[in-house]
């Protein structure tokens, strides 16, 4: 049989904080963004944006995502802009830091917004977040944006190796309450997409599924799944 794999984002917005992202080889980044959200910068540091780059399902979005929640828990307002949306909104003074996310996949017009934010959040010492799928000097973006997105903190996310995606899917069973057998997880592992995204997707498309059936998760439950969904 074939297995159906499954490429969602690494989270839900309401799930993404710093703390259940589990950091394994970009520990560096995630501490930078920790000391961010906390405002442990010191203020001439504050206008050096930050970018984060790598492959699907390493964390991107999860960390913009982490730093927004954060940042709001502090009664902060954040600007984001994403590929996904409308017209972008001009650039509000009372935002304590902007975030744009998926810049390789900006529109011409979202180009020039995402500029015009640079411009202004640098002129009031506001930090700028944000993520891509390649490294700032291969994106194909205009010259003016992509050299602001690459004179700052840059960090590559690497995917998380064997070891590091059984620890994260048990951590995370264990957070829902779900027991996955040793079985389970080499069948999961061995079967489907590793990073991270796919596999917590994957939990969670297990757990409403083991909830309808009634029934534990077992590599039977999963081909039943796979066949039903």
């Amino acid at each position: 049989m074939v297995m159906r794999q499954i490429a969602l984002d690494i989270a839900m917005p309401g799930q993404a904080k710093l703390e259940n992202f589990f950091p394994g080889p970009n520990s560096a980044a995630h501490a930078h963004l920790q000391r961010l959200v906390q405002g442990q910068q010191v203020p001439d540091a504050l206008a050096v944006p930050t970018y984060l780059w790598g492959p699907e399902g390493t964390g991107k979005t999860h960390l913009l995502r982490a730093v927004e929640e954060g940042l709001r828990a502090r009664g902060a307002i954040v600007g984001c802009l994403d590929a996904s949306g409308l017209a972008p909104p001009d650039f509000d003074e009372s935002w304590a830091m902007v975030l744009m996310d998926d810049v390789h996949l900006y529109s011409a017009e979202q180009q020039h917004s995402a500029f015009q934010w640079f411009v202004q959040a640098q002129s009031l010492q506001r930090p700028v977040l944000a993520a891509g799928s390649s490294a700032p000097a291969d994106l194909l973006l205009r010259e003016d944006l992509r050299t602001r997105l690459g004179w700052g903190h840059i960090f590559a996310l690497q995917p998380l190796g064997e070891a590091q995606s059984r620890a994260v899917l048990r951590q995370a069973a264990d957070a829902r309450g779900l027991f996955l057998s040793d079985e389970v997880m080499d069948f999961t592992l061995r079967r489907f997409n590793r990073d991270l995204g796919s596999l917590l997707a994957l939990l969670d498309e297990l757990d409403r599924y083991a909830l309808q059936t009634q029934r534990a998760i077992t590599i039977p439950l999963i081909r039943s799944m796979l066949e039903n969904t």
